[in-house]
């Protein structure tokens, strides 16, 4: 390091979920960086979750694309962007702007949000730019529009903390949202008799610290919420002054509600007790925050789930107002960003419409876009048929991996096997889909870029790199720049991102004087200066009038009076039959992110669940055993998973995490089974319903193997490569003779200067083998002819030894395990490092947990897990 280095703290954003927390980064000098959080920050206020604190452990240049790419190989950036545009120009040529098309991310900033979004409509004259939003948060964009003209969210993160009762509907916020939560917690700490319900089929995380939880049936959330609003009618609760000076749509949707209440209890599998309880405990909370996310908006029916929920905040008048309103949190970083610049087929720039005509052509002109599209484009799933069935000859994908994340996985990877022209984006070369690209450029990564970001409550947070971009690396915005001005057109001759984002605040005043709500047309004059130094910021930001806090405060929706819209009761559209028995829900892990090419490689995320698992209610197991491999199959796929029974999983439901990908898991990529079914409104899938059967996979061979490096992909039918420190661990298991895969992998680790220990039974199927070098261990192979192998922990622990093995060590190798030594222990808190055993060893002393282990004083999302291992401890 050089000795002149004066270390300096970057305020910046988080880059995972749209809680959008801010974080203080810490260049050391060597490439890496220190993660805390930032106190000054309003979203977490010093907080930071497992991934967030692990933040500086994902800034390793190992696996960054760092060139442009043609055809796989190495090209300068001219090269590089001539071939973008070129492929792009044939594509205009040969299909229209109907055959061109873009699919982005809320992992891009604002900024390249804008400059990406004015490239599709402004340049190539297409309507087909769709984000990975579409499959998060389309549906809540949707029921918003339809309930107040415009997607506007109406409350803030404070509300939670000021509400009576908060209900949590189809939301893990634990696990997903882990700061949001501790905030709610620490609200319910402070003020015991507050109120925490969880309306979710899964008995997740989340439950663990709530008064009530609803398991209701899977796709069911109209039906809840119809008997809720009717309790409300009936009980006298209904608003009647606001509803007159405010909104409009009450009766319809009271009648709606009213024909599918008495089915409730039929249509959700709950107890009628149960639904009358949740409907007496919201009825008597005027300060109600009902939180939605992933399992209401991930619905064919998503859009009426989520007007439902607000049809009963409207009806009661508990909207805008402190602790009460409905309250959608995103996934993702900058979702919000992404919808206020119009980066989705459904939008224009900056809220403007294309159904309100002086709208468009205030934006056309802006633009000086006399082909800007009139009508929306193609959504995520519709985009992807449409490049299977070869109408789109030149796709551009930016920061997504759609090759993993949409459903019907194995089409999705067929379509981009057969794309006539594909460019990729990214940071890494371990996406699924950068593989399949004709042109690779290298972007900017979290720690590289600069710009904004908008989270969950509207606040605005600035991006601010901290590192030098690496290699070729440039970012997204420049690269869109670069191609427009390759096909002819001006306009995209920003200095940097204070002038997109100076651009971007511009836009939102187009519409004047016309009510939007989104506008922050006061920091359109927001100088190079101010930009860097802009502290986060809710809007609107209007250039004159005042500023809300929350909307609807005072009764006033901007946009026109708030709606209250009918939700007749669909079922989800692929239901369970005899052939396909079970349900399969998917979502999120606490430590892990998207599709793991950020978390993937790094091993305190990975040692919570280090391999893709199938959860089942043991009732559905049919005698399989936890830990076993399962084949999981639908009409459209098949995945492997590890086994994992728990009795807060519904019967007849499975729940498998989204987050494998063919990089890390070939065989677990869940999103194979799942179908492409959207919801007719806001066209976002149905993530969470696939109907699945279940059986045992009958391998001939089960495999660990510890190396160094990651081994090649496809060594067998399932696999999972799993970063430990000092290497990698690998789970195998396949057909053919057993002393041949076990020869196999052998030789795959074999180097020059190694010494094997061995042990070799083939009659029992029994081959285990370590291999020494200077001293220390190099790597291990363990096969049998069952998943019952010796502990892997110890073992990887030696991988990562810098010393030479002791004597003892040595000899204990191929048992897996030191004699004497304490068992293999789960890790329970992923930011301190710390195992259940060393948990249940402060004997059921809550406080001596964190005093004495700190499990559960970093984020805290570990701590209903350590509340489930000492109830366990209790005496009875």
């Amino acid at each position: 390091m050089d000795g002149s280095f004066v270390a300096r703290p970057a305020r910046t954003t988080c880059p995972y979920c749209g809680v959008g927390c801010g974080v203080l980064a810490t260049p050391d000098g060597r490439g890496g960086a220190t993660i805390a959080g930032d106190p000054d920050h309003p979203a977490n206020q010093g907080r930071l979750c497992s991934k967030g604190s692990a933040l500086g452990e994902t800034l390793s240049l190992e696996d960054r694309l760092l060139h442009p790419e043609i055809g796989g190989k190495r090209a300068s950036w001219d090269a590089a962007l001539d071939a973008v545009a070129e492929g792009f120009r044939r594509g205009l040529a040969q299909h229209g702007p109907e055959g061109v098309a873009l699919y982005v991310s809320g992992q891009l900033l604002t900024e390249d949000y804008y400059a990406t979004n004015k490239f599709a409509k402004g340049v190539l004259g297409t309507a087909n730019i769709d984000s990975n939003s579409r499959l998060c948060m389309a549906s809540a964009v949707a029921a918003h529009t339809r309930a107040f003209g415009e997607d506007v969210v109406p409350g803030t993160y404070e509300d939670l903390e000021l509400a009576d009762t908060v209900v949590l509907v189809g939301s893990n916020l634990a696990w997903c949202h882990p700061v949001l939560f501790q905030r709610v917690m620490a609200a319910k700490a402070a003020r015991p008799s507050m109120t925490l319900i969880v309306v979710d089929p899964r008995r997740t995380a989340t439950c663990e610290g709530a008064e009530l939880h609803l398991p209701l049936r899977p796709g069911s959330d109209v039906a809840l919420f119809a008997a809720l609003l009717t309790h409300l009618q009936d009980r006298g609760l209904a608003d009647r002054a606001w509803l007159a000076a405010h909104a409009e749509g009450a009766e319809a949707a009271l009648e709606a509600a009213r024909a599918i209440a008495p089915q409730a209890a039929a249509l959700t599998g709950l107890d009628p007790a149960l639904i009358a309880r949740f409907c007496a405990a919201w009825a008597a909370s005027p300060r109600t925050v009902t939180l939605w996310s992933m399992g209401v908006n991930q619905s064919s029916a998503g859009t009426d789930k989520a007007n439902a929920i607000i049809n009963c905040h409207l009806l009661t008048g508990r909207i805008g107002r402190p602790g009460a309103g409905p309250f959608s949190v995103t996934g993702q970083p900058n979702a919000m960003g992404g919808r206020e610049t119009g980066a989705l087929a459904t939008m224009l720039a900056g809220h403007l419409r294309f159904d309100v005509p002086a709208e468009h052509a205030a934006l056309a002109a802006f633009w000086n876009a006399p082909g800007l599209p009139r009508a929306p484009g193609l959504k995520a799933t519709q985009l992807f048929a449409a490049l299977e069935a070869q109408r789109i000859g030149a796709l551009w994908v930016m920061a997504t991996n759609p090759a993993v994340s949409l459903p019907d996985g194995d089409a999705v990877r067929g379509a981009l096997a057969r794309a006539p022209f594909l460019v990729v984006s990214e940071v890494t070369r371990r996406s699924d889909t950068a593989a399949y690209a004709h042109v690779r450029l290298p972007a900017l990564a979290w720690a590289e870029k600069t710009g904004t970001v908008t989270n969950s409550e509207r606040v605005i947070s600035r991006q601010r790199g901290f590192l030098p971009a690496p290699g070729e690396a440039r970012p997204d915005w420049w690269m869109v720049a670069e191609v427009a001005r390759r096909l002819g057109h001006e306009g995209f001759g920003w200095a940097g991102p204070a002038a997109i984002f100076r651009e971007h605040a511009a836009v939102t005043g187009l519409a004047r004087p016309s009510a939007r709500a989104f506008d922050i047309s006061g920091l359109a004059g927001l100088a190079d200066d101010a930009y860097a130094a802009l502290a986060p910021t809710r809007w609107p930001v209007p250039a004159d009038g005042p500023v809300a806090a929350r909307f609807f405060a005072h009764g006033g929706v901007l946009a026109g009076r708030a709606r209250l819209v009918p939700t007749p009761f669909r079922a989800p559209v692929e239901d369970v039959s005899a052939a396909f028995p079970l349900r399969l829900l998917t979502g999120r892990l606490r430590d892990q992110w998207h599709t793991m090419t950020r978390t993937g490689a790094v091993p305190r995320l990975m040692a919570h669940s280090p391999e893709p698992t199938l959860t089942l209610h043991p009732a559905d197991a049919q005698g399989l055993a936890p830990g076993a491999l399962v084949a999981a199959e639908s009409v459209r796929g098949r995945a492997i998973f590890r086994l994992a029974l728990d009795e807060g999983q519904a019967r007849g439901t499975a729940f498998a995490p989204m987050h494998w990908a063919a990089e890390l898991a070939p065989s677990g990529r869940v999103n194979a089974l799942v179908a492409p079914h959207g919801d007719p409104v806001s066209f976002q899938p149905e993530l969470k319903n696939a109907a699945i059967r279940v059986s045992a996979y009958g391998a001939a061979w089960h495999a660990a193997v510890l190396s160094a490096t990651r081994l090649p992909r496809d060594l067998a039918p399932y696999e999972a490569a799993i970063a430990v420190e000092g290497g990698w661990r690998h789970e195998l298991a396949g057909q053919g003779a057993p002393a041949e895969a076990f020869a196999r992998l052998l030789r795959l680790i074999d180097a020059p200067g190694m010494a094997w220990q061995r042990m070799e039974d083939p009659a029992a199927g029994l081959f285990r083998a370590a291999a020494i070098r200077c001293g220390r261990l190099a790597g291990a192979v363990l096969l049998g002819p069952d998943a019952a192998l010796p502990p892997r922990a110890w073992l990887a622990a030696l991988l990562a030894s810098e010393g030479p093995l002791e004597p003892a060590d040595r000899a204990a190798l191929l048992a897996g395990a030191r004699p004497g030594g304490p068992p293999p222990s789960p890790l329970v808190c992923a930011c301190h490092g710390v195992t259940a055993a060393a948990i249940q060893a402060c004997g059921g002393d809550g406080a001596r947990v964190g005093a004495e282990t700190r499990a559960g004083t970093g984020c805290g999302s570990c701590k209903p897990e350590i509340a489930a291992l000492l109830a366990r401890l209790a005496p009875a």
